[in-house]
């Protein structure tokens, strides 16, 4: 199979007047209604949306009263959400939601990791501590899964296997949201260990549509999507951390999206109902570059240009979003040379 079948070149780097480096992707922007209104490659190439997924792993727990059973904030939620930096306040959150469903650290079976913010790494080695999974950008994820195992009496060490019924109902969940069958969902694991699910971009795409303008759904359902897309835009920082591109995105938007990024050059942004015109509906972006676009310029770029498409020129060219709106490249020295931009325009249908 040719793993670059189905992108097409997305984003380019220039230097000396000439492309220099080409990051290949593939977008499918999808309304709540299902309509496709872009496409950028193969709207239909399936992929892994990796962490992305994870405001749709929530789904069950939400739905099933765990908030409700157990006590959880809209700030608890957010982090379940979350891909978080593992900042002390992350784990402040983390420690909150343990101590009221009676988890321990060691249920956790997310593995551990140094925490993504800078800052909080470095406090850490300075005082000489060693980080656990509380640090992990996924322990919000498990500790929501485990919160869902304890809602339902089922065990707690097994709580990942694909056959647990915390992982059933996900797949229940997600298989739903995006109008698949469940036997067409492509299995895989995850990073931090747990199920995740391939499908196409305009699967998801619509699925992120229908998370934040969830009219037509279950009334159980609408009310679990209104629960987790305000959660998200509530505690922004929560669903990342500091300086990262969900939460400063959602920080500048202000409750006109929610925005969930995901390994390997995954991305999803919801567009809420009544945020671009008064009635516009829900409007689902998902994207994935073929690189990973391990530095996330690719993805900052694209995020800039479709948000500017949509008619959000003046948060995009905001002052407390500049640091991810950098259209020119500058060496070490601060010098121009060159530009980081779309290979061609995306154009919405008309």
């Amino acid at each position: 199979m040719d793993v670059c079948s189905g992108y097409e070149p997305l984003v380019e780097l220039t230097r000396g007047g000439i492309v220099e480096s080409i990051h290949l992707g593939a977008l499918a922007a999808v309304d709540s209604d299902g309509n496709l209104l872009a496409a950028y490659g193969n709207p239909d190439m399936v992929a892994f949306p990796r962490s992305s997924l994870k405001p749709f792993q929530a789904l069950p727990l939400i739905e099933n009263g765990g908030m409700e059973a157990f006590g959880l904030s809209e700030e608890e939620l957010a982090i379940i959400c979350a891909s978080h930096a593992g900042t002390d306040e992350h784990v402040r959150v983390l420690k909150s939601i343990h101590q009221k469903v009676g988890l321990q650290l060691s249920d956790l079976q997310c593995g551990v990791h140094w925490p993504i913010d800078k800052e909080t790494s470095f406090q850490m080695r300075v005082r000489g501590e060693e980080p656990d999974s509380f640090r992990h950008n996924c322990s919000g994820k498990h500790s929501g899964m485990l919160t869902q195992a304890r809602l339902l009496g089922q065990s707690l060490d097994d709580y990942l296997a694909p056959v647990h019924l915390v992982q059933q109902n996900i797949r229940r969940a997600i298989s739903s949201m995006c109008g698949i069958h469940r036997d067409d969902m492509i299995f895989g694991v995850d990073g931090c260990s747990a199920p995740v699910y391939a499908m196409t971009l305009n699967s998801f795409a619509w699925a992120i549509a229908r998370l934040v303008d969830p009219v037509g759904l279950d009334e159980g359902r609408q009310i679990a999507c209104q629960k987790i897309t305000h959660a998200m835009m509530n505690f922004p920082n929560m669903v990342a951390g500091p300086g990262q591109l969900d939460t400063v995105l959602m920080q500048v938007m202000n409750g006109k999206l929610i925005s969930k990024g995901g390994a390997e050059g995954f991305q999803l942004i919801g567009i809420m109902p009544g945020a671009i015109a008064e009635n516009s509906k829900g409007i689902g972006i998902a994207f994935k570059f073929a690189d990973g676009d391990p530095l996330r310029r690719a993805t900052q770029r694209v995020v800039v240009e479709m948000l500017k498409a949509l008619g959000f020129e003046a948060e995009m060219a905001s002052e407390a979003y500049a640091s991810l709106n950098q259209p020119t490249l500058r060496n070490f020295r601060g010098i121009e040379i060159g530009k980081i931009r779309l290979a061609r325009p995306i154009q919405f249908f008309s």
